[in-house]
């Protein structure tokens, strides 16, 4: 039975037509091991997605065998989802865990922003984002029903997209529970920025940038 639905589909046929610019890649990254809860739901899901439209691109790895790729992405655990532009093997706007619920939308959405290669974001997180010059990994800790969360990473991919030193990660806190648990996540969305700089809530954007800023002077540049 299709996890997307007819309409849906029809639906997401029209958004794709309208918004997709450029060809832009769905990578996949899953495990035969038991423990990977929803890797078959993941494909199933990626695949249904990349059928609406010829110009997205579905690319599947296993994660325990094919470990150029697992290096080239940097990915870290499965199972995980990707969205690159077309032949750029470029991890910088990640899901972990199945991009089902809310954050099916935030997946959609990134689609259209990676294709179309625009974001918009208020000048004062523009002026943040653009000055970073250094890493930064942003983790947004989730579960499919929190209907704020697809904002929170829909922010963390948009700063991703606007800089190539900005990372954005979905973490879905239901699958990964362990490292949730250990980060401190009790309600989401739970952001984390380099491991150390966290905040619980779907911020706007520039108030969102000012946590990025601080995670960034943190660490000058030697």
């Amino acid at each position: 039975m299709p996890l997307i639905r007819e309409e849906d589909k029809k639906f997401l046929m029209q958004e794709f037509e309208k918004h997709l610019k450029n060809d832009v890649d769905l990578v996949i990254f899953t495990s035969e091991n038991s423990d990977c809860k929803y890797c078959k739901e993941t494909v199933e899901l990626a695949e249904e997605v990349s059928e609406i439209n010829k110009k997205i691109h579905l690319l599947k790895y296993d994660f325990d065998k094919d470990k150029e790729a697992v290096k080239a992405y940097d990915v870290e655990k499965f199972p995980a989802t990707i969205v690159a532009e077309h032949g750029k093997k470029d991890g910088r706007i990640k899901y972990y865990g199945i991009p089902s619920g809310y954050e099916f939308g935030s997946l959609i959405e990134d689609l259209k922003n990676v294709s179309s290669n625009e974001v918009e974001v208020s000048s004062k997180a523009m002026e943040v984002v653009s000055k970073i010059d250094k890493p930064i990994k942003i983790k947004v800790y989730v579960t499919p029903t929190c209907p704020y969360c697809p904002r929170a990473v829909g922010t963390a991919h948009k700063f991703a997209i606007l800089n190539k030193n900005i990372t954005g990660e979905m973490v879905e806190s239901l699958e990964f529970e362990q490292e949730a648990e250990e980060v401190g996540v009790s309600s989401v969305p739970h952001i984390v920025i380099n491991g150390e700089v966290q905040f619980v809530g779907a911020y706007p954007d520039d108030q969102f940038a000012e946590y990025v800023l601080e995670a960034y002077n943190n660490h000058p540049s030697s």
